[in-house]
Order: structure tokens, then sequence, then C-alpha cells
């Protein structure tokens, strides 16, 4: 999972309603790349490099974790979506809106189709003055000089003013009100990658399930009647253990926690595999482990169909699951289903994601997190 890299993005506009457009643009940009942390003043001036309309310029600050090459392609189709239209061979022309990467963090890069930082940004006042009032630490990985530094070094004579109206910075999503929430979803339903990016993006304390270190996991998979009682009794201890060592760390008025499991998840698993009389026992010894532990506040269910659930199994390319069966898992969805609604006191939510692709679209992750705080 790619943390969240800070890029900034330099806005411009000189055709039509020019303000109207650089709001729309922050808007898409929030939508489609990554979360806007600061928008700079707005500020006009003259064309630079063409005669043309005075423009309308600013700079934003995005966290993403998409590559600085997949930003520029999703940077090119927000510009199309807004209307520019490019003319090859014209030079600099009239635009509804120019999108571009002035810095992606400390990095040199330079390809056929993407240089950053921007080659002309130290000649160009309209980009400096912007960036410089939201990043005037940020360095020049090039110049190796502070943003605020080459500001001051540039010969740019043009004359640029701030204008009084500011752009909206777009909503930011909040998991205020939980402390602890336990993600659960289906094999591959793709927990882990969620509670991750949930922890990066809300400075939340992360629980994984530690199912790698299982020596039985891969013996359950080729023999599943011989090794089931172990596996389910050595995962029990496990998250047992696990749960009650990290969340005593935490301060749960104060810490927000999330975690790829709850421990409920031990006893859905046994009822599955185990025969009826070692399920009667592992059911016993369930009941004194799980009134100790700390009860989650919200209990988030991720629901994929099982051809979904096949086509990442297999994506993700771990040998002892390649053989798992679509009947076991829609056995286990079924299972989770039940469990839940037999818990009126629990804090649930039930998200189908079956059509939701949140690791590589940003629109889905943030389509997830709207459906989490819907009523």
């Amino acid at each position: 999972m790619n943390p969240p890299r800070l890029v900034h993005i330099a806005l411009g506009s000189n055709r039509g309603d020019r303000l109207d457009y650089l709001q729309k643009a922050i808007f898409e940009i929030q939508y489609n790349i990554g979360e806007i942390t600061a928008i700079s003043s707005v500020y006009e001036n003259p064309a630079w490099g063409f005669e043309g309309s005075a423009f309308l310029n600013a700079c934003a600050a995005v966290n993403s974790r998409f590559s600085a090459e997949e930003i520029l392609y999703k940077l090119l189709k927000i510009e199309t979506s807004l209307g520019r239209e490019r003319t090859l061979g014209k030079g600099y022309q009239n635009r509804t809106i120019d999108l571009d990467i002035i810095l992606f963090e400390e990095e040199i890069i330079a390809s056929e189709k993407l240089v950053v930082p921007h080659p002309q940004m130290e000649n160009r006042k309209f980009v400096l003055l912007p960036l410089a009032e939201i990043a005037p630490e940020a360095k020049h990985p090039v110049k190796k000089q502070k943003i605020k530094e080459v500001l001051t070094a540039s010969e740019d004579a043009s004359e640029i003013s701030k204008i009084s109206t500011g752009l909206k910075k777009p909503e930011s999503f909040s998991f205020s009100g939980y402390n602890y929430i336990a993600v659960e979803g289906n094999i591959g339903a793709g927990k882990t990658s969620f509670t991750t990016m949930v922890s990066q993006d809300f400075n939340a304390k992360l629980i994984l399930e530690r199912f790698k270190d299982n020596p039985f996991l891969p013996k359950f998979y080729e023999d599943q009647a011989r090794y089931a009682f172990s596996l389910e009794m050595s995962f029990l201890a496990d998250r047992y253990q696990q749960l009650s060592d990290d969340l005593a760390q935490y301060d749960l008025f104060k810490d927000f926690v999330i975690s790829d499991y709850d421990v409920f998840k031990s006893l859905i698993f046994a009822k599955i595999t185990l025969q009826e009389d070692e399920y009667s026992l592992y059911h016993k010894l369930f009941n004194l482990m799980y009134k100790e532990l700390v009860k989650p506040d919200l209990y988030i269910y991720l629901y994929q169909n099982t051809d979904r659930l096949l086509e990442n199994i297999k994506k993700r390319g771990r040998d002892y699951e390649q053989n798992i069966k679509q009947d076991y898992l829609a056995e286990i969805n079924k299972s989770y289903l039940t469990f839940i609604k037999s818990q009126p006191n629990l804090n649930v939510k039930i998200i189908d994601i079956s059509e939701l692709d949140f690791v590589n679209e940003r629109k889905d992750y943030l389509k997830l997190l709207r459906e989490i705080k819907a009523p």
C-alpha cells in the first residue's frame, strides 16, 4: 500500500469564468487525486509568453497515493473535462484551465511526458508567489533552495495582484465520534488495504492481523479436516494476545484505533471448519476470552461477491490460497451476515464494495468513507 506523498499543483485559467474553473478543478483534484491540505490565495497576472487575456493563478498542496505519472494523466483528464482544448504546434494559448505538477516532494523526474520540478517555475512569479504562500520552506530539489528564496531571487518583473475572492477547500471526511473501529470482511475483501489507508489518512493507530506467522494455515488449505482445530485454536490465541497487548497501549478516550479484524471472526470461521464436538469446546474457550476484550464502537463489514473475491485472491498470489473454493467463500459470507444479525447491540455497517475499487480509484475510496458516515 503506497503511503500518501505531497504534491504541489499549479492552477491557472484565462478563459470564461476563470474563478469558477479554478474552483471546479480544486474539487476534481480532491475527488480524483488526493486530499487537498492547503490552497493559496488567487492571483491575477498578465498572460506569460503570448498575447492573451489575464490569468487567475493559484497553487494547491495535495496528499496523493498515485505516482507523478498517474497524477499527470489524471490532471490531463480534468483539463479535458473542464473544456481545455489543446492544439499541437501553436505554442501558448488561452485556456479554461491549466494544471501542472510543480513539485513532487523533493523528487527530480525527467521523462518524455513529465519534468519535475517544473523547468520554468523559477522564471514565473505567478507560479512561485502562490507556491511560496503555502510552502515557503519546501526545497527546490534542483536549486537546493527554499521556495521563498527562489521567489526572492526570481527576475520575473510581472505585475501580479492578489484578488479578494479565494477558493473554497473541499469538505474533509472525519472519523470524529469513533475511537475503536474493527473492519471485517471475507478472504480477499480488501480489509487490510482499507484499514491501512485510513490509518495513514487519519493518523489512526493500526492493528493488523498477524496471519502470515501462523504455521497451520498452509497445512489447513491442504488438509482441512486434519488441521482445522489446530488452526482455529492458534488463531484464537494469537488474536486474543495481540488485541489484549495492542489495545492496552492506547488510551481509547483519546486515540483513534482501527483494526483489520475483530476477534469474533474466530467463532465465525470455527463454526464453518470444526466438527460439532470440537466447536462446542472451542465456543466455551472463546467466551472466556471474549469477555475480557475491549469491544469496537463501530464494526464495519466489507461485503464482496464471491467472483470478485476469487479475482482478488488470484491477484495477490498467495500460493496456499489459490485452491480456495467459491462455496467456501460463500459460506464465510453467509456466516458473517448470520453473526451480525444475531448481535443487536453491535454498531454495524454492512457495505457492499463489489463494484468499488477503492485502492486504485480515489472516488471509490471517498464513496466508501461516505457510506461509513451515512445514517
